[in-house]
């Protein structure tokens, strides 16, 4: 009884998010009066709690601007946006289902995942490295043979570090942990003696470390990593909506505003600095908006 209602449950699945994805998020969105935001809880800076428990960020700021040019699409007088907290483990289903309508964070595109999900234009790029302590001496791949190392589920760089590893048989011990915190945290108490993320990640979690001096950031880096704020696949009207939005930060310039305030001033809640000019390739981007998922775009 138990496999049947299984298979019957997945089987209403499969049949509804096609539906969903024919009938079109704005048609949801305008029958319902409201737009689901998905975020993170500690991807600093694009998408993570305050003080106050509020999601913020980059991302956020984004998705905000892309909220406003849905309701002007809609000609709604108001429009509701309702929040939803996601992990990286959960985000592309809680998109598929049609639980969130946006997610809004740090979340990778690439050809493997376009073909569950659709991305907006890209909105930061970033390469895979990895953390470690300074006196580890980790700076190249090599130097992490038969090392543990630790990075969060459900990311691209977990099933990176795991291929690498197979493909160049360096023999490490690779775990998951549930969250940037939790992995980073495995490194700072020596459960792990490095952790595989984003740079850009990285770099808030060191600035936020106890001793920020006694960790070191690989030079090396294993990947390109293109930013974008997922949507639904398949719904091209809405993507039209969302994609248009985009492009009218990076064309009028409003990008360089909204970058500024959250990579090169004091952020909430400690005022946190990261101090990160644009780099090449994402000004490359805003100079010509793109939505690939092709790392060779990027490089």
């Amino acid at each position: 009884m138990k496999t049947a209602f299984a298979l019957l449950a997945a089987a209403a699945l499969s049949v509804a998010t096609p539906l969903l994805a024919q009938e079109g998020t704005l048609k949801k969105i305008k029958d319902s009066g409201s737009i689901t935001i998905g975020h993170r809880d500690a991807s600093i800076p694009f998408s993570y709690y305050d003080d106050k428990q509020q999601p913020v960020g980059y991302a956020m700021d984004l998705c905000h601007r892309i909220v406003d040019a849905v309701k002007t699409e809609l000609k709604l007088p108001k429009l509701e946006t309702k929040y939803q907290l996601v992990t990286s483990a959960n985000r592309i289903p809680l998109m598929a289902n049609g639980t969130i309508d946006l997610e809004c964070g740090s979340t990778t595109n690439n050809l493997e995942r376009q073909k569950t999900v659709w991305f907006t234009i890209t909105h930061f790029v970033t390469a895979n490295r990895w953390v470690a302590k300074k006196s580890a001496k980790l700076d190249h791949l090599a130097d992490l043979k038969g090392k543990t190392i630790v990075s969060t589920a459900g990311t691209t760089n977990i099933k990176q570090m795991t291929e690498l590893n197979a493909a160049k048989s360096l023999g490490m011990n690779i775990i998951s942990a549930n969250g940037h915190p939790e992995s980073f945290q495995m490194v700072e108490t020596g459960r792990a003696a490095a952790f595989a993320m984003d740079d850009i990640l990285l770099y808030s979690l060191v600035a936020q470390a106890r001793n920020p001096g006694d960790y070191h950031i690989s030079s090396e880096a294993t990947s390109v990593e293109p930013y974008g704020i997922m949507v639904r696949k398949d719904d091209a009207t809405f993507k039209k909506v969302v994609d248009a939005a985009m492009v009218n930060l990076y064309k009028s310039g409003e990008i360089n505003k909204i970058y500024e305030k959250w990579f090169q001033k004091p952020i909430p809640p400690k005022g946190l600095n990261l101090n990160i000019p644009m780099s090449p390739q994402f000004k490359k981007v805003v100079a010509n908006p793109t939505d690939s998922g092709d790392q060779k775009d990027y490089q």
